[in-house]
């Protein structure tokens, strides 16, 4: 069976179930992908494309509209004000923004809500048989499942970098796991944050996704899915909510991304440049977390890797999405298509609601790097897979990173 909704890693509390689909035998794959996805902006290493921004705070702690965001709401038909009363809402093939350089997000104070992030569902995508070549590529046998472990609260003492990035779909409120990372522009003060393209982007027959914002140690505290029905705003996003003023995802993603997940996976990443709800107190989002990861575009070879871990806030059963949790095993290879790059996998018992987050390597130099994020995985929770970070990644973070050099 197919799903009607975005890829699998990023799943809801309330979307838990994932389909089962054939594969093809000669992969050796034991049962169907699932990829969670989620829409940013669009670009490859030669010529990323771009979206535009969302507002930033002023002074005085307001919000402030800057006048590009207005112009091209206006461009486009949408009025502002009916926009924040709702007129996001609208999904119509003929107003659903999808070129690159269409992508708006305007900041709707208040509207990332407990409830709200709470009922957030994970973009759930199965995979048929025609979404994997069976003879084609290096496929290593499907890995043993790796038990998930759950991260020790405070989740910023033990994985500051970690968070989930919030959206609005045509199929409701999704969630998907994301990552701070390092900004070559701006050394110690970064404002990016590493996810997947179909968290952003709804791949070939769709486009941007709206109201796109990152919360940094989600549930600081682990809190239960219980506790969490009375929290306030502030123990659910301690360090605030952080909405996407700007982000790019691979041409590649907009131009193959699929409904069933698997077509354009070796291209899902996405790189989303974030400004405080509130407006803030002049501090970056890494200077708010206190840490920011390096990313690695040289992907080692997978004989290379002694082992990957992958962190992020599965939403499937027997996880109900609002606990933070990690995988750790030595990389196989996946091939979903010989033109394509090879992409990594681990076994993994973390199901949906983990898609976007990342997977990090220690190098010889006994120092963290991202090196991908979860994109698909198996209807089973066995394993999953993300695409090795290369020249078309490197391409959308140097243009996501060059757009605010300057600011």
């Amino acid at each position: 069976m197919r799903s009607t909704r975005p890829p699998f890693t990023a799943r809801s509390e309330r979307s838990v179930r994932r389909r089962t689909s054939p594969v093809l035998a000669a992969v050796a794959l034991a049962s169907a992908l699932a990829l969670t996805a989620t829409g940013c902006s669009s670009g490859d290493a030669e010529a990323g494309s771009q979206v535009s921004a969302t507002p930033a705070g002023g002074s005085d702690g307001k919000i402030q509209i800057p006048d590009d965001i207005k112009q091209k709401l206006k461009e486009h038909g949408f009025d502002l004000d009916k926009w924040k009363n709702g007129a996001w809402k609208n999904w119509d093939k003929d107003d659903w923004l999808r070129e690159a350089d269409e992508f708006i997000n305007p900041i709707i104070k208040g509207l990332w809500d407990p409830d709200r992030m709470r009922d957030a569902e994970d973009p759930d995508k199965s995979v048929d048989e025609n979404d994997i070549s069976g003879d084609q590529g290096v496929t290593d046998p499907e890995p043993a499942p790796v038990q998930a472990k759950a991260v020790a609260p405070t989740y910023h003492a033990n994985a500051a970098t970690a968070g989930k990035v919030f959206f609005d779909a045509p199929e409701g409120t999704m969630v998907c796991s994301a990552t701070v990372v390092e900004d070559p522009a701006h050394p110690g003060k970064s404002n990016l944050v590493w996810t997947a393209g179909h968290c952003v982007h709804a791949g070939k027959k769709g486009g941007w996704y709206r109201n796109i914002a990152f919360v940094p140690s989600y549930n600081d505290a682990g809190r239960t899915a219980d506790q969490l029905q009375n929290a306030t705003r502030e123990e659910v996003a301690p360090y605030g909510v952080w909405w996407g003023d700007w982000a790019q995802t691979s041409d590649q993603w907009i131009k193959q991304g699929g409904e069933t997940g698997g077509d354009g996976a070796s291209y899902d990443f996405a790189v989303i440049h974030v400004t405080p709800e509130k407006g803030g107190n002049g501090k970056s989002l890494e200077e708010t977390v206190g840490a920011a990861l390096p990313v690695n575009f040289d992907a080692p070879a997978v004989p290379e890797v002694s082992a990957i871990t992958a962190t992020g806030y599965p939403a499937a059963a027997p996880y109900d999405g609002q606990k933070l949790y990690q995988c750790t095993d030595k990389p196989g290879r996946l091939s979903m298509n010989t033109s394509d790059p090879t992409m990594y996998r681990i076994g993994c018992t973390m199901t949906g609601g983990s898609s976007g987050g990342g997977w990090v390597e220690t190098g010889s130099d006994g120092k963290p790097a991202l090196v991908s994020n979860t994109s698909i995985g198996p209807v089973t929770s066995g394993w999953l897979a993300g695409p090795r970070l290369g020249d078309v990644a490197k391409g959308v973070y140097d243009e996501v990173s060059g757009k605010f050099a300057k600011q």
